[in-house]
C-alpha cells in the first residue's frame, strides 16, 4: 500500500480518516502518483460507469487502471486535479458522498453470486442489506477502511482463500439454510464458530461488528489483533445471539469446486466468459471495449473478481466465440493456459517506493520463460509486505535487488510466504528451478 494521503490544501474530496488505504475519496500517494480505489458492490460496474473510468483515468492521471484482488478497481498516476476526478467518478454512481460510508465498503462475493448454478441461495439481497448497514450506520465508519466481510453462497466460483475479518458461508442442514461464520480467517481454511439461520444474518453481522468496537483499543483495528486479546469464546458469548455450535455444525468444512476463473463459466442460466488483463492492469481501451461488447452479446455489465480478472455475464452460447475473439483483440487473457495468466506481481519500483525490483516488467520475461512443469500460481512481490497478494500464492519470487529473486514454495507448515527454496536468482533461474517438480527444488 502507499504509504501517505497526498497533501491537498482546501481539497474538500480528501477522507478526513486517517490511512494509509486508498479509497473514492481517500487519494494516496506512490511513486508514480495518486491512486484512488473505487469500491464496487459485489463487484458489479455497468457499462456507462466502465466509461466513466476509463475517461477519468484518461483526463486526470497517467491511464492506468487496476484490478484489484478484492474484485475492486484502482486508477493509478493520478495528478493535481483530485476534486474533478472524484466528482466523475460520484457522477457515475461509483460510491457515496460520504467519505466514511465509502471506506468501510469492503464485502466480497463470488463474481458470479445469484447465477453460479451450484449456488445455495442468490447472496444479492442480504450483500445489499450489509453494505447498506456498512454505508448508513455512522458507529460503523470507526472501522478500518481495511476491515472486510466475505458472503459464500456455495458458488463454484468462489475465492476461498483471501482472509477477512468475518466470513459466512451458506450450508444445508436439515432442510434449511443456515449461515456458517469465522472470523479473521477464510472459508478454506478459517474454523467454522457456529452458524445462523439465513434469515438472521444480516443480524449476525451487526451484532459482530457491534462486538468487535464495543472490544477492540485504538491499536487493535483489525479482528486478528482483538482475538490476541479476547477468547473467540468470549466474543461470541457476547453477541446476544442463539448461535447453534452443534458437532453439526463445528464439523462442517467448506468444499471448493476448483473451478477455472478464465474461458467460459457455466451459469444458471446462459454463459459468462472470464478474461483477465495481463498483471491485472486495464487500459481505457480495453475496459472500454470490455463494456461494449457486454453491452452487445451480454446485458451490459461487468464483474470485477478477486482474481484481477473481469466477467461478462449473461451470454448467449453462440455468442461466445465472438466475445472472445473481440477481448482477446483487445489484449485481454480469455484461457487459463496462456502463461501470462499464471503470474501475478505487485506495482514494481517505478510505482512503489518499497519495491526493490520491476516487479511488472518481470513478469512478463518471466512469462517467456516458465515451462508445464511451473506452478498454476506464481506471484513476484517487491516487498516482504505482499501488498497485491491477499493469500499466499503457491510459489512467491521476492525481490532482493534489481533482477534478482528468492524463491519461496507454501507451506501450511511454515509462516510468510512458505518454505525458501533458492535465493538470489535471476529471472532465468527462476524459470528453470519452477518448471522443476516440487520435489526436486531443494535439490
Amino acid at each position: 500500500m502507499p504509504d501517505t494521503p497526498l497533501k491537498q490544501a482546501n481539497a474538500p474530496h480528501v477522507s478526513p480518516r486517517p490511512s494509509a488505504c486508498p479509497g473514492l475519496w481517500r487519494i494516496v500517494s506512490a511513486r508514480d502518483g495518486g491512486i484512488c480505489r473505487i469500491k464496487l458492490p459485489g463487484g458489479l460496474l455497468f457499462a456507462d460507469q466502465a466509461d466513466a473510468v476509463a475517461a477519468a483515468a484518461e483526463r486526470f492521471a497517467g491511464g492506468v487502471i487496476e484490478a484489484t484482488n478484492r474484485g475492486n478497481l484502482q486508477i493509478r498516476g493520478i495528478g493535481s486535479h483530485h476534486r474533478e476526478l472524484v466528482e466523475t467518478l460520484l457522477a457515475a454512481g461509483l460510491g457515496p458522498r460520504d467519505a466514511a460510508g465509502d471506506d468501510v465498503r469492503n464485502l466480497m462475493l463470488s463474481p458470479l453470486a445469484g447465477q453460479d448454478p451450484t449456488m445455495l441461495l442468490d447472496a444479492r439481497p442480504l450483500a445489499g442489506r450489509i453494505l447498506e448497514l456498512l454505508e448508513g450506520t455512522p458507529r460503523f465508519h470507526q472501522l478500518s477502511a481495511k476491515f472486510a466481510v466475505q458472503l459464500d453462497a456455495g458458488e463454484s466460483l468462489a475465492m476461498l482463500e483471501h482472509p477477512h475479518d468475518l466470513w459466512l458461508s451458506a450450508l444445508r442442514l436439515e432442510q434449511q439454510t443456515w449461515l456458517a461464520f469465522g472470523l479473521a480467517g477464510c472459508p478454506a481454511e478459517g474454523q467454522v464458530l457456529g452458524a445462523v439461520p439465513l434469515e438472521q444474518g444480516l443480524q449476525l453481522v451487526r451484532a459482530v461488528l457491534e462486538r468487535f468496537l464495543d472490544l477492540a483499543t485504538p491499536v487493535q483495528s483489525r479482528m486478528r489483533q482483538l482475538l490476541e486479546a479476547c477468547s473467540v469464546t468470549d466474543f461470541i458469548d457476547g453477541l446476544g445471539l442463539a448461535i447453534r455450535r452443534d458437532p453439526a455444525v463445528l464439523a462442517w468444512r467448506r468444499e471448493p469446486h476448483n473451478a477455472s476463473w478464465l474461458g467460459v463459466l457455466p451459469q444458471a442460466q446462459g454463459l459468462a466468459l472470464g478474461v483477465a488483463p495481463p498483471q491485472g492492469r486495464l487500459t481505457p481501451t480495453m475496459l472500454r471495449g470490455a463494456a461494449r461488447i457486454a453491452c452487445q452479446l451480454g446485458d451490459g455489465s461487468l464483474r470485477l473478481s478477486p482474481w484481477q480478472s473481469l466477467v461478462l455475464p449473461n451470454l448467449q452460447a453462440q455468442h461466445i466465440d465472438q466475445a472472445q475473439a473481440d477481448l482477446a483483440a483487445l489484449g485481454l487473457l480469455c484461457n487459463d493456459h496462456e502463461p501470462l495468466a499464471r503470474i501475478s506481481a505487485c506495482t514494481g519500483a517505478s510505482g512503489c517506493a518499497k519495491a526493490l525490483g520491476e516487479t511488472k516488467a518481470d513478469a512478463l520475461t518471466l512469462a517467456t520463460l516458465l515451462g508445464p512443469g511451473a506452478p498454476a500460481s506464481v506471484h513476484l512481490s517487491g516487498c516482504p509486505r505482499s501488498c497485491a497478494m491477499a493469500h499466499v500464492a503457491p510459489a512467491t519470487l521476492l525481490a532482493r535487488s534489481p533482477g534478482r529473486y528468492d524463491l519461496y514454495l507454501r507451506d501450511a507448515r511454515q509462516p510468510g510466504f512458505g518454505a525458501l527454496r533458492a535465493t538470489d536468482l535471476t529471472l532465468n533461474e527462476a524459470g528453470a528451478m519452477l518448471d522443476l517438480p516440487t520435489e526436486h527444488l531443494d535439490d
